[in-house]
């Protein structure tokens, strides 16, 4: 049988999407032709591979094995085209970015709004992300994380400077409750914890001293997987938070915010936007030399 390349590769983008419509959208096509040639791929193979319902798109384990076998296949012939329009030298396209939830440099609005404006033939699609996966196998042109954490085959360029985690409450805590001299007091404190998600065990607060770094547990009072949710808490006075000075920076200028035991915050690399050495196309090589235009 001689293989449907163009219907290979439709469902290769309905079994990322998980969605008729997101793949129309991707293809610039409407959903019932997306639906017609999944139909026909099914035919021609004589196997289910999707379920279909009102709410939701998922694969039948047949399906699963086809996409596994094929989006390899899918991923080269996407970057081969991505190639291609580089010797045109033309930035367009969907470029698809995960990004962690605190890398607030990276996530200003001013910052990427810029970025669109000058490249208004890109298209940006961010997921905010903490989880730690292979950007690659996952079908992102890029990631930004903190530098410790990336892979070292990546080629990653600083977003900003170093960065640091800091401890703060609010002067009402301060001053009802007092503050930790030390980070292991943080024990007799109302703490406000973070995990990235329900099942994962509340993260360790990382500290450091006569240049040694250590970690402390604190038993959160309150845990949550929402930065915003634990500065509002903190601005509250419910008790003290941990997190990276950025996030914290404005209140702490506006004073709603105090930090504590900074002589126990050393400063560590922060954020960079990392990628595959064999991505260059022009949609990310705009986005790297903005960040590089970027002011420190």
């Amino acid at each position: 049988m001689e293989p449907d390349l163009n219907a290979l590769a439709t469902f290769a983008l309905v079994a990322e999407e998980r969605s008729f419509r997101a793949a129309a959208d991707r293809l610039g096509v409407t959903r019932s032709a997306v639906s017609q040639t999944i139909r026909r791929l099914e035919e021609e193979l004589g196997i289910a591979l999707v379920l279909r319902t009102t709410r939701s798109v998922s694969l039948t384990e047949a399906g699963e094995r086809l996409h596994a076998e094929i989006a390899p296949a899918v991923a080269d012939i996407r970057t081969a085209l991505e190639r291609t329009e580089l010797v045109k030298g033309r930035p367009r396209g969907r470029l698809r970015l995960a990004v962690s939830s605190i890398a607030e440099h990276f996530l200003s609005g001013p910052f990427l709004a810029a970025f669109i404006e000058r490249n208004p033939e890109v298209e940006l699609d961010i997921t905010v992300t903490d989880e730690e996966f292979d950007i690659v196998a996952e079908g992102f042109d890029a990631g930004v994380r903190l530098g410790e954490v990336i892979e070292q085959d990546m080629i990653a360029v600083p977003v900003a400077g170093d960065e640091r985690q800091l401890a703060v409450c609010a002067p009402s805590y301060r001053d009802r409750c007092g503050v930790p001299s030390h980070p292991a007091q943080l024990a007799t404190h109302v703490c406000i914890g973070w995990r990235p998600s329900p099942k994962a065990a509340p993260y360790r607060w990382e500290f450091a001293e006569g240049g040694k770094e250590f970690s402390v547990a604190v038993a959160p009072k309150i845990t949550t997987n929402d930065m915003a949710l634990m500065i509002k808490l903190a601005t509250a006075g419910v008790g003290i938070t941990f997190g990276m000075e950025q996030s914290f920076r404005r209140l702490i200028d506006r004073g709603e915010l105090v930090a504590i035991l900074e002589d126990y915050c050393p400063y560590f690399a922060g954020f960079y936007l990392y990628y595959p050495s064999r991505n260059v196309a022009p949609k990310l090589r705009v986005l790297v030399e903005h960040l590089k235009r970027r002011p420190g």
